[in-house]
């Protein structure tokens, strides 16, 4: 089959908003193999860096994604 992955430039929430935020990922995650957020990562979309970092995760190679 198909692997599935969200790559998404987003931010670390500390409004008081959070507990909503945090809960929201969890029950958005949950079709996908993988969620790479750009603010756990350090880097950002279009760094090549973050879809090296993905491809690595995914192990798979650009001409398959």
């Amino acid at each position: 089959g198909f692997k599935t992955c969200v790559l998404t430039n987003n931010w670390a929430d500390d409004s008081a908003g959070r507990l909503f935020t945090a809960t929201l990922m969890n029950v958005l995650r949950r079709p996908f193999e993988l969620v790479i957020e750009s603010c756990q990562l350090g880097v950002q979309k279009p760094d090549p860096k973050i879809y090296t970092h993905a491809l690595d995760a995914l192990r798979a190679r650009p001409q398959e994604v």
